[in-house]
């Protein structure tokens, strides 16, 4: 294979990654990862690096449109990016001292569990409770736009989802992803946020998140230009157009694809790591 196919081949493999996570606020590195080491059988930590670097395209992709737009909630994403941050400095400064192998069996865990909480995730009406006494003293309350105007809403279980979101740090900086998966669930089923809110608050904070873990990354050697460059351009204009599409598009189909194919791709993920194929 030639480098300019192989540079074009990752360019619309990060299109569709950027797409994918910038609609289900999961990041594109669930996506990026698995594609870079089992289609191109490049070494998984050169992967995760070049995943970190595209996750934060992805955050600056997606955050100028979700914040014009009226969806993120600011005050939230960034008191819940002050766990986020700590974990992944942890995590990244373990990811040498872990086997490829765990890695990848742990990854593999990852993308399951993402499949699950996409899955299983519904438009439900929220019901006007009182917020949580934290969410009340740090202002976290909120609105944004659907169909028959602003909608006003109560955020719940504030010290939960901080612990979430500090597992989810430790998950980036070990993994190379932006942990949206459990960035979503601390939002959704922790803070109780309705589903646009939470998918749009977790693209903002994912890229910061992944900036804390890149630079060590980077200091390790393990970022190479010749695949970071292809992947990162994909990816940013991949999380533009899926910004562009999340007020349009019916959810539920989109979901259901997307927990299908990173589902295959645990699968195959798994069995790699636990038979030691992987470089």
């Amino acid at each position: 294979m030639t480098i300019l196919l192989f540079s074009c081949l990752l360019f619309l493999v990060s299109i569709l990654a950027g797409l994918l996570g910038a609609l289900t606020g999961l990041g594109g590195g669930v996506v990026i990862i698995p594609a870079l080491v089992l289609f191109f059988d490049i070494n998984i930590r050169y992967a995760m690096g070049a995943a970190l670097i595209s996750v934060i395209a992805t955050s600056s992709g997606a955050a100028v449109a979700y914040l014009r737009e009226g969806y993120t909630n600011l005050r939230i994403g960034m008191f819940l990016e002050t766990g986020a941050v700590v974990g992944a400095f942890i995590g990244a400064v373990l990811v040498a001292f872990v086997s490829t192998r765990f890695i990848a069996i742990v990854f593999a865990v990852i993308l399951f569990l993402s499949a699950y909480l996409t899955v299983r995730r519904k438009h439900a009406q929220q019901t006007q409770v009182s917020s949580h006494p934290w969410a009340v003293r740090l202002q976290l309350t909120g609105d944004y736009p659907t169909t028959s105007g602003m909608r006003t809403y109560s955020v719940q279980h504030v010290p939960a989802a901080l612990v979430i979101m500090t597992i989810a740090g430790i998950f980036s900086g070990l993994l190379g992803i932006g942990s949206g998966a459990l960035k979503v669930l601390a939002m959704d089923q922790a803070l109780r946020l309705p589903y646009k809110v939470a998918t749009t608050t977790s693209n903002f904070i994912i890229g910061i998140t992944a900036s804390v873990s890149v630079g060590i990354y980077f200091f390790r050697g393990y970022v190479d230009p010749n695949i970071t460059f292809p992947v990162v351009l994909g990816v940013a204009i991949g999380s533009i157009g899926g910004a562009k599409l999340l007020s349009h598009i019916k959810s539920r189909s989109l979901r259901i694809i997307f927990s299908v194919v990173i589902c295959l791709l645990g699968a195959q993920m798994l069995y790699k790591g636990m038979t030691g194929a992987l470089s």
